[in-house]
């Protein structure tokens, strides 16, 4: 521990750290201007943070909240973003003040519990977001970008995707591998990473400008989507409803309860990627290896609102922007309608027909029971099928599950094949591509925390080629890639509490902060925004255990309670004794 804090205190006396101080303290006594360009040039963490929100994870959010709630999810990004910067910012308020790891602080003035379960949950996190990613950016280049080269009618489907899938894999582990040497190894990661994320963001804006001007968007619906709406929790949207008012009535309950569940999972979706746990790790341990101090706070804050909040609020809402303009109560294009207007046929495409069956086949389960369904044969259960309504058959059309390049493609005709494809493209490759490097940074400092061993070197390195199993995401999931990203997502909101609490309990530490520690009025604002922030954490979290695995999941807390009691005591014990 000695050694560690001997560490901190050498980074924080670097000679480009002291000019960096000076930089913001010399623009600080010249007014508000030069201390914005100041932080605009020293700005970094919080962009680390947007390269890894903006990931697989939050585009198949943004995309399912437009299919299924149009344009009335507008506002619950923005409000999971908020809630995330308000605890990372008090992560940000106690790592500068102390100076001290952040896991090392929980575990010694916390519980153990807590600090460990933070590390292996961030960990986890990391490895199972890491295979929608690889996924993502597979489909982004053999279907968007350079179909002629790797694409299914370039060469066999397997030998594809093994080919994207490496290329992938040595451009991520080449920019991780940046970071770890330091110094202008650190800079140029950190230039790599803005730019991947105003790529990112300017190609969503693109598509959003475009339907602009042509006169596709209602903007007064989208800024009417900006006001909270929680009937969503429990019912579907208007356009939605008036859909299910055509199915008979016997099953018009199995319409709405699928579509309320597929929208809470999002929603949760939403929110876990908004701010997910192993940013929680990465911004503390990022700025430490900057040897950023207490002089750096009102940077960070200006990092996270600059660098974090904007990229993710402009990406995001383009995404659902263009997703609701597209899908919301649409059917998929073919699944219905074997003819366009001008009377060609179409082809719908392969990965909606899937989704399409399957809901059909589950729309049947209801009616017939599952038994009966296992005994029918295969072409017995076409012809049932086929006897299904049209009511029925119009609201799978609409369920079915979409990806970003359906998307594209919706959006050829109102902005051009050419351009649709390919920004498009661009954007999903930018998001994965970045959020893939990202996991295996973050996962490379957890693994040297887990070590307990200095955030460099080959310690650091094997954390983040850990990382690489996500290449096999390609292979497993080649159908609905995009819906991976929400199960996956839900999974990791569970874990977001031991986040938010261990910082909420480490800001009121006196024996950690000391003199630092809030005060009077600005405690008790500290103290309100934390307790929303980690109450919507938690109820988030409860909702995932309980749709996943019923009462059982209440059972986990507890357990996790009970463990956190048993260490206290004992540690208690321990130090009476």
């Amino acid at each position: 521990m000695a050694s560690d804090v001997k560490q901190d205190q050498n980074v924080s006396q670097n000679p480009k750290i002291e000019r960096d101080r000076q930089l913001i303290v010399d623009a600080r006594a010249k007014g508000r201007g030069p201390l914005l360009g100041a932080f605009v040039r020293l700005s970094g963490p919080g962009w680390l943070q947007s390269a890894i929100t903006l990931g697989g994870g939050s585009l198949s959010s943004s995309l399912y909240l437009g299919v299924l709630g149009g344009f009335m999810f507008m506002w619950l990004q923005p409000l999971a973003m908020v809630a995330g910067i308000i605890m990372l910012s008090a992560i940000a308020y106690v790592t500068l003040s102390t100076g001290k790891r952040p896991l090392r602080a929980i575990n010694e003035h916390i519980n153990p519990v807590l600090g460990w379960g933070w590390l292996l949950a961030s960990m986890m996190a990391n490895l199972v977001w890491s295979m929608p990613q690889f996924a993502l950016a597979t489909a982004a280049l053999r279907q968007n970008l350079l179909p002629g080269v790797f694409g299914e009618e370039a060469m066999p489907d397997v030998q594809g995707r093994i080919y994207v899938a490496a290329i992938i894999l040595v451009v991520a582990v080449t920019a991780s591998m940046l970071y770890t040497i330091g110094g202008k190894g650190m800079k140029a990661f950190e230039i790599v990473v803005k730019c991947m994320v105003g790529i990112t963001v300017l190609s969503f804006v693109g598509v959003v400008t475009r339907l602009t001007m042509t006169g596709q968007l209602p903007w007064n619906e989208i800024f009417a989507g900006f006001v909270p709406n929680l009937r969503l929790l429990y019912e579907p949207t208007p356009h939605l409803t008036a859909m299910i008012d055509n199915v008979a009535s016997e099953y018009q309950a199995f319409w709405s309860n699928l579509i309320v569940g597929q929208q809470r999972d999002v929603m949760i979706s939403a929110a876990a990627t908004a701010v997910g746990i192993n940013m929680t790790f990465l911004f503390p341990y990022s700025m430490l290896r900057k040897g950023w101090d207490r002089d750096f706070r009102g940077l960070a804050i200006f990092d996270l609102s600059t660098g974090l909040f904007f990229p993710f609020l402009l990406a995001t809402s383009c995404v659902v922007i263009a997703s609701a303009s597209q899908f919301h109560a649409e059917p998929g294009l073919g699944l219905v309608e074997e003819f366009d207007e001008t009377g060609q046929p179409v082809v719908p495409a392969a990965n909606l027909v899937g989704s399409y069956e399957g809901l059909l086949r589950s729309r049947l389960r209801t009616e017939l029971g599952a038994e009966a369904m296992e005994a029918l044969s295969e072409e017995e259960l076409e012809a049932r099928i086929e006897q299904l309504s049209d009511a029925d058959r119009h609201m799978a059309a609409v369920l079915a599950r979409r990806d970003a390049f359906n998307l594209s493609d919706s959006l050829s005709p109102l902005v051009g094949r050419q351009f649709s494809h390919y920004v498009f493209g661009i954007g999903v490759l930018g998001m994965a591509t970045g959020a893939a490097t990202m996991l295996m940074l973050i996962n490379g400092l957890c693994f040297c925390e887990l070590l307990n061993r200095p955030a460099r070197g080959w310690t650091q390195r094997a954390g983040s080629l850990m990382v690489c199993v996500g290449v096999l995401g390609p292979f497993f999931w080649t159908d609905a890639q995009m819906w991976l990203a929400i199960p996956t997502s839900v999974f990791a909101m569970t874990l977001l509490p031991f986040a938010y609490f261990s910082f909420y309990l480490l800001m009121n530490q006196r024996t950690l902060l000391g003199n630092d520690m809030p005060r009077g009025l600005k405690r008790l604002w500290w103290n309100t925004l934390m307790a929303i922030a980690a109450g919507l954490a938690a109820g988030a979290s409860l909702w995932s255990l309980y749709s996943r695995i019923g009462w059982y999941g209440f059972g986990l807390v507890g357990l996790v309670l009970l463990l956190m009691a048993v260490v206290h005591v004992v540690r208690k014990a321990n130090r009476a004794a």
